[in-house]
């Protein structure tokens, strides 16, 4: 961090989200899992030579996220002059038969494991029953939300959109001028004070308030381990756009439609009936950003939704019953309001009890939206396919 240069600072949500993912059994992740077509041989180190070309211009991905002094204000993200590339970028070889359940085993595993300490990694791997390689990226959500996500694929891929580089390591900012930067920002929250018990009322409406309707008990509410499973559903966009905009409807309604009555048919299937499933959906509060602006920026809205009746009639009703909440969830986070009392209740344990014992939510849906189509990371992969094209 150059004396001259902006503090990257976490922001109020990135914070919370940190104590909360530290009093739960797993820090919260995102991932995903891009499937390449390699030439004959595949060489972990050309591609990795390539990657830390363009990480030069992400300076995030080169940065750990460290505590201050008293007085200093939040954690800030500084330059770790330790960074190593060869502890983010590894190769494995994916365990027969290589096919796609195989893959989302190791992508598990990867999403569960541990990081290095700037919070990312990526796994090349090899073995696939098709000839194929994958790439599987996870991020600390503390580094970046959805959006940014897809900020940090474009800036990789694109670029028009990476930043200069700058030197490395740059020395990490000075306590005066850490404490000038806080003292300062706590005079722009003062100004916020006569904002915040609206804000406060708006985030709690989208949450649905202190007192919800008690939810439905059910098997999915039975505690969790460390141990995860993915699976995939494919469905065009095209017809699933078309039939939820027929009906006045949004992308995202038509999936927590198909979403909730997925989990209902499980339930039955169980010999549970539930009329109703409380659903918390995150919202963001940008529909863009840049790899200079991570960090988290999104509201949180929780909804009890029907699970019976005729699908086209249940998406209505989900779309009226969420119209508000998501303008609530945009406007107003909880965490960024409550952060101090989150972080509170995790340093007392609290927070992970109330984990265990929750009944506020049955399950959580979450849809990073992204445009029709996304020409800075089919770039990125037509990049890798090009040099992987080359290694013969």
């Amino acid at each position: 961090m150059n004396v001259t240069g902006r503090i990257d600072r976490a922001s109020p949500s990135d914070v919370a989200m940190l104590a909360m993912g530290a009093a739960g059994s797993l820090s919260q992740r995102a991932g995903a899992v891009l499937l390449l077509e390699p030439g004959p041989e595949f060489e972990v180190t050309r591609i990795s030579a390539l990657l830390a070309e363009w990480i030069r211009s992400v300076p995030r991905l080169r940065r750990r996220l460290v505590r201050v002094p008293f007085g200093g204000g939040r954690p800030v993200w500084v330059d770790d002059p330790r960074f190593d590339l060869r502890l983010h970028v590894r190769e494995v070889k994916c365990p027969a038969p290589g096919d796609e359940p195989a893959l989302l085993d190791v992508a598990a595993a990867v999403l569960t494991g541990p990081l290095p300490p700037s919070r990312w990694t990526a796994l090349f791997v090899t073995g696939l029953s098709d000839g194929a390689v994958a790439l599987i990226v996870v991020l600390d959500h503390v580094l970046a939300d959805g959006i940014g996500g897809l900020a940090l694929l474009a800036a990789l891929a694109d670029p028009a959109q990476r930043p200069a580089p700058t030197g490395f390591p740059q020395p990490p900012p000075s306590l005066p001028r850490l404490a000038a930067d806080a003292f300062t920002e706590r005079l722009r929250s003062i100004g916020r004070v006569r904002t915040f018990w609206r804000d406060a009322k708006t985030a709690l409406a989208a949450t649905g308030g202190l007192r919800p309707e008690p939810i439905a008990r059910c098997s999915l509410l039975r505690p969790t381990g460390q141990r995860r499973t993915f699976a995939v559903v494919r469905t065009g966009l095209a017809p699933l756009r078309a039939v939820a905009h027929r009906h006045g409807c949004t992308v995202n309604d038509a999936l927590l439609t198909v979403i909730t009555g997925a989990l209902s048919r499980l339930l039955e299937r169980r010999g549970e009936h539930v009329g109703a499933l409380s659903v918390s959906v995150p919202v963001s509060a940008r529909r863009s950003t840049t790899s200079s602006e991570l960090g988290n920026r999104f509201g949180v809205l929780i909804a009890a939704l029907p699970t019976t009746g005729d699908p086209a009639h249940r998406m209505a009703r989900i779309t009226a019953l969420l119209a508000g909440r998501k303008k609530q969830a945009a406007i107003a986070s909880a965490a960024d309001l409550f952060g101090p009392l989150f972080r509170l209740l995790a340093a007392l344990g609290l927070y992970r009890r109330y984990l265990r014992r929750q009944r506020r939510i049955h399950t959580l849906v979450s849809n990073v939206r992204g445009p029709d189509s996304i020409p800075d990371l089919d770039e990125l992969i037509a990049y890798l396919h090009d040099e992987l094209a080359g290694i013969t």
